[in-house]
């Protein structure tokens, strides 16, 4: 290795493109430690595990073009019709489903008069005894709905059901002892009556998509009611291999069973899949974006440092050949340009770091991310010198080429 300080002096007389590299790198690795942090945060969203079996679950949007009175009637039957039809495991109607986008949050309170929600967000479905088998879950400790314990709910009402079911993350947020079962949540207002819990099942994920909600993703509550609005999500699970064939017949079954409804278009019908793509299309589309703006710094960094070195290989083939003239060998001039460059890369290194965490910062009180671990600090500074040191291999190289001869020409 070079002795360090006549690097160092030689610095001296190029400051301004030191500096100029340095800043580069600095501002390089404060924006990619960050923009991985977001992205690996949004893929982990991505991968998230519904609970459900996504793969034969299609969705209806529904909603009735009648009077109030008979909405819950007309609501009977089109479940009825849909769970008779060949090729259906089975069906119910509800307010909402798994990354539908929104759904009815409620707080849960242990005590009605007291002010602490052991969840805040908590997410209620509206659901019948046919729920849990159309969306493939099994209860983990107690039971299912009763078909007598199925109630009707008004819009606006009280979701205060004399028994519930919860999610084992729900369970655990309001009895960390592990003995949910049987206890009473208190949902909603301070006057709800108690809901005791008749089962808990492993998971279900909310119908929130929005990362401000990511703290109560786990926390859903099945309610035994059915809700007496003009409108209602079919949610049908296909038997295997029959969902393709279904999508199509279940459009034509439910116009022929009744034309006053509305099922939008085209979104009105969709397999599981196409509400997954739909739910983090935004995760996905921001992921690419810093994705590709964390390739593009990376290559100018490069480029930075590939055209500044040549610049400065260019200006000093005198020196660099009276350097060999003086016996210097070609690994010398290499490893000399390789030093030099690492000193300005860790110099800008350490300033990023620096930036890297006061950029996170701002991130954390402006848009509530997580703080940035150590983990992509490291292997952002790892990838910044490995590229630098590749970025000056080129030109560090044509330098060890220049031979002793050009000791003998003026500048």
């Amino acid at each position: 290795m070079p002795p360090i300080r006549p690097i160092l002096a030689a610095l001296r007389h190029h400051k301004a493109g030191a500096i100029l590299i340095a800043v580069q790198v600095a501002l390089t690795l404060a924006v990619v430690c960050n923009a991985l942090f977001v992205i690996e945060q949004r893929l982990q969203r991505l991968s998230r595990d519904t609970g459900i079996a996504e793969n034969d679950i299609m969705v209806v949007n529904n909603r009735w073009v009648s009077p109030a009175a008979e909405i819950p009637a007309r609501q009977a039957a089109d479940v009825a019709m849909l769970r008779a039809m060949p090729g259906v495991a089975d069906a119910y109607a509800t307010n909402a489903y798994p990354l539908v986008g929104g759904a009815w949050q409620s707080g849960i309170r242990l005590d009605p008069a007291s002010s602490h929600f052991v969840s805040e967000g908590a997410s209620i479905y509206f659901v019948d005894d046919h729920a849990l088998n159309t969306l493939g879950v099994k209860v983990a400790e107690g039971r299912n709905f009763r078909p007598d314990e199925i109630g009707a709910l008004v819009p606006n009402g009280s979701p205060d059901a004399p028994s519930i079911i919860v999610t084992r993350a729900l369970a655990k947020r309001a009895f960390p002892d592990g003995h949910a079962l049987g206890k009473s949540l208190y949902i909603g207002n301070s006057d709800a009556r108690p809901s005791t819990i008749v089962g808990i099942v492993e998971h279900v994920q909310t119908p929130q998509t929005n990362s401000s909600d990511d703290i109560y993703w786990e926390d859903s509550i099945f309610v035994p009611m059915h809700l007496t609005g003009s409108g209602a999500f079919f949610v049908i699970r296909a038997q295997p291999g029959r969902l393709p064939a279904l999508l199509r017949a279940v459009p034509d079954a439910l116009k022929a069973q009744s034309t006053r409804r509305v099922v939008p278009s085209p979104h009105g019908v969709m397999a599981f899949r196409q509400v997954r793509e739909m739910a983090y299309r935004s995760d996905r589309g921001l992921a690419w974006m810093l994705g590709g703006i964390c390739v593009t710094l990376l290559v100018v960094t490069a480029a930075g440092i590939v055209g500044l070195t040549s610049f400065w290989v260019g200006q000093r083939r005198r020196q660099i050949g009276i350097r060999r003239a003086l016996g210097a060998t070609r690994r010398d001039i290499l490893v000399y340009f390789l030093t030099e460059n690492g000193l300005i890369s860790m110099a800008g290194a350490l300033a990023g770091v620096v930036l890297a965490f006061a950029l996170n910062a701002w991130m954390m009180r402006a848009f509530e991310t997580s703080r940035l671990s150590l983990v992509y600090v490291g292997s952002g500074t790892a990838i910044l010198l490995l590229l630098g040191q590749l970025a000056v291999l080129s030109p560090a190289r044509r330098a060890s080429r220049v031979p002793p001869v050009e000791a003998t020409r003026s500048v």
